[in-house]
């Protein structure tokens, strides 16, 4: 159940890094630090959310399901 818990952490903080990056993108003018900041953030929450995953999968915690129903 942890692990569950912070892959739903996780990918709120991609959400709302996904939004802060919006907000400088239509703020900042000629300066982007903030938008690559969260452009930084953003990456680096997606490999820690596969990671996660890839974690879950081999522990059993989470079980991924075919695409044949």
């Amino acid at each position: 159940m942890l692990i569950k818990t912070l892959i739903f952490f996780v990918f709120a903080l991609m959400i709302s890094t996904l939004f802060r990056g919006l907000f400088f993108l239509g703020k900042d003018g000629d300066n982007k630090k903030g938008l690559i900041n969260a452009l930084t953030l953003r990456v680096v929450s997606a490999v820690i959310l596969v990671i996660l995953i890839i974690i879950g999968i081999k522990t059993g915690t989470l079980q991924p399901h075919g695409l044949n129903s």
